[in-house]
């Protein structure tokens, strides 16, 4: 190294320096948002779906459907395509079923598993609102009797309040971390993912802001959540004989169906078919009668009034419409089973 390299180098200005320093700043900052952006994408939509494509799928029954409708879809065009290859046209739409049975098998694809995901979910919601009123209560009985309202959570979170509980020592965590109460609340009440637990932590965390008497409040919601779980089921109560009604009532269609072929259409198409023999029917007296466009008639109209009356106990029963496809289900089901191998 020369003469001129250390006089160059020794004569190296701070402002210089300076400069570097907040550009090798600005450069990490916007490679650790770069990865951030990239985290964040793969928590959500199609990143999330990728990685974690099951917990996607159950997190709300809604999001079945992206699965099960492709591969109801797939099944019936499958079925269709099968048919037309093996009897060499579209006449199988007039002298089989098979393509309904296709048809039942898709309906029953795209329904059960959002049916059977919406029934848990509902387990889970009834379970947690069941057990707010008495979280509150007791949080509201140890705040009176002098404690902060995070002892009183964390002494709380040694109790037992089902598939609350959880939810509860999570909450325990957060505060004993140093999340404030408020936040720790709002984020407990998000986590619970219900409208009754939404509008109690909601009120809570407001009181609790203002600085008022919280064991009220905490008393008010605990009153309020067990009057609406209360009304709950007391409208289920009163439901559950109309819902009844509507399983009856297509009972009774289908046994009149059964009824009706068995016993009379079979009848007139005997007649008929003695009619065509003889003659009488070129005189107009009666003509031959095709009890399978009957059947399947017959089939069609049971299998609809079966899907849709489903539909409308959940709507009667529960006030949502999705609630009635495990009846839709079954009653498509059983419409399917009787004309398949009974009728």
């Amino acid at each position: 190294m020369g003469f001129t390299d250390i006089f160059n180098k020794g004569s190296e200005s701070p402002d210089a320096t300076r400069t570097s320093e907040p550009a090798s700043a600005e450069g990490e900052f916007t490679g650790i948002t770069a990865r951030l952006d990239q985290e964040r994408q793969k928590r959500e939509g199609i990143g999330k779906f990728i990685s974690h494509p099951f917990q996607v799928l159950t997190e709300r029954p809604e999001n079945i459907l992206i699965v099960s409708l492709p591969l109801a879809f797939l099944l019936f065009i499958g079925g269709f395509i099968y048919l037309f290859k093996s009897t060499g046209g579209i006449s199988f739409l007039y002298t089989t079923t098979t393509l309904d049975d296709f048809a039942v098998f898709a309906v029953l694809i795209a329904i059960v598993p959002l049916a059977l995901l919406d029934l848990k979910e509902q387990f889970r919601v009834k379970n947690l609102e069941n057990a707010l009123p008495n979280f509150f209560r007791d949080l509201a009985g140890m705040n009176d009797s002098g404690m902060t309202l995070p002892t009183a959570v964390h002494l709380v979170a040694g109790a037992e309040y089902g598939t609350l509980t959880p939810h509860i020592r999570k909450l325990d965590n957060e505060m004993s971390w140093g999340v404030g109460f408020v936040e720790a609340l709002y984020r407990f009440g998000k986590s619970l993912g219900t409208n009754l637990a939404d509008r109690s932590v909601d009120l809570i965390a407001k009181a609790s802001k203002a600085g008022g008497d919280v064991s009220e409040v905490l008393r008010a919601a605990a009153k309020d959540t067990f009057e609406v779980v209360n009304l709950q089921q007391e409208r289920s109560n009163n439901m559950l004989i109309y819902v009844i009604i509507v399983l009856v009532s297509f009972a009774v269609f289908l046994f009149v169906i059964a009824i009706l072929v068995s016993s009379f259409l079979t009848t007139m198409a005997t007649a008929g078919s003695a009619a065509a023999a003889s003659g009488a029917a070129a005189k107009g007296f009666m003509g031959k009668i095709d009890i399978f466009i009957y059947k399947r008639l017959f089939s069609h109209a049971a299998m609809l009034q079966g899907f849709f009356s489903g539909l409308v106990a959940g709507q009667m029963g529960e006030g949502r419409f999705i609630a009635g496809l495990k009846y839709s289900a079954m009653m498509l089901l059983i419409a399917w089973i009787t004309f398949r191998f009974f009728i």
